[in-house]
């Protein structure tokens, strides 16, 4: 990717949500703080890694598949997933296969209503030989690659963008540039706050779906974990509402639990089994208590403390979390928000207790 103005006025974003305590654009949807772009419309903040924005104070907060080409991917877990949407100098498309070993999703930041920015531009600028060279060498390591939509700059159901012609031109797109699927990281606040974004979701999904056929693409979904709170937080619907409707054209969860509060799921008890502090029931088995797959929980968290307002934890403790869950009965993976600093060593000493990658 050429550096720019617009690297730089990403850059300022995000520092400027840092510096005013906002939280970092990516899945808050609380991914981590978007830092690539060579587009100025490009989303900056916290991912599938995939826009973090924080909740309101008000405390609302399987199967191998082919795709168009005949490229394997999975959409079975356990899941390991990394977003890139930073800019890597010397960079030319995604990292080598052998850089994000340990890693078995690549998600590419953004694909917005009105185009693609940062790391999914630089990918359809690639000439398709390039971009079929690459994909044989993550589909020889077992790694799908996927796009994110939207991110912490956009908000879709409040500028009222229309969710079934917003799915089949992205959809359109991921065929077109030939990608394994897409995730959809949403961060549009103020209308799940008002419930209006549950309908939407429920649209774009389904119109996603019927676009990108199971057994041929891999549909995720990257929302803050507050999001899976019930009615009395939120009771004009949440994801729950969404997971019973559509939750059969989702694959899994990229969920964020971080950028929601200094002391919000930064032990395995808050991040697995009782949340409690200002979004309680919404660890990963609390949230599976409340209806969700829980092998479709993918625990997302920060690769560093730098890449998130909050909600970070070392590999360490993050990996005896891990293990724990493990003991438990869940399978999901793990996300991080983003590469280069969640890289092969990253992931590595997450799973090292109880998913080791060799």
């Amino acid at each position: 990717m050429l550096f720019s103005f617009a690297h730089v006025f990403t850059a300022l974003v995000a520092l400027t949500h840092v510096g005013l305590g906002l939280a970092a654009p990516v899945p808050v949807c609380s991914l981590g703080n978007r830092t690539g772009g060579n587009n100025s419309t490009s989303s900056s903040g916290n991912a599938t890694g995939s826009g973090s924005g924080s909740l309101s104070n008000s405390t609302s907060p399987s199967n191998s598949t082919s795709s168009s080409n005949g490229t394997t991917t999975s959409s079975s877990g356990p899941h390991w997933v990394v977003y890139s949407d930073s800019w890597v100098s010397g960079e030319n498309g995604p990292p080598a296969a052998s850089d994000i070993e340990g890693y078995n999703v690549f998600i590419m930041s953004f694909l917005l209503a009105s185009g693609s920015v940062d790391q999914a531009q630089e990918w359809e600028t690639l000439d398709a030989t390039t971009r079929s060279t690459i994909k044989a060498a993550y589909k020889a390591a077992g790694v799908s690659l996927l796009v994110s939509a939207f991110g912490s700059t956009e908000t879709p159901t409040s500028s009222g963008t229309d969710p079934t012609t917003a799915a089949n031109t992205m959809a359109a797109w991921v065929k077109q540039y030939d990608v394994d699927g897409i995730d959809v990281d949403y961060e549009d606040f103020d209308a799940f706050n008002d419930g209006s974004a549950i309908a939407w979701l429920e649209t774009f999904t389904s119109a996603l779906r019927a676009q990108l056929p199971a057994g041929q693409y891999i549909i995720t979904h990257a929302p803050v974990a507050p999001w899976f709170s019930g009615t009395s937080v939120y009771p004009s619907g949440s994801y729950l509402d969404i997971d019973q409707k559509v939750g059969s054209s989702i694959d899994w969860y990229n969920v964020q639990f971080y950028n929601q509060g200094a002391s919000e799921y930064t032990d395995c008890n808050g991040l697995l089994t009782s949340s409690g502090g200002t979004f309680p029931g919404t660890s990963v088995f609390e949230i599976a208590a409340a209806g969700i797959d829980l092998n479709k929980i993918v625990i997302g968290k920060p690769a560093s403390a730098a890449d998130a307002s909050n909600g970070y934890m070392d590999t360490a403790t993050l990996a005896s979390c891990v293990s724990q869950a493990q003991g438990k009965g869940w399978n999901a993976g793990v996300m991080t928000w983003e590469y280069p600093t969640g890289d092969s060593a990253w992931i590595s000493a997450v799973r090292a207790t109880a998913f080791p990658v060799n």
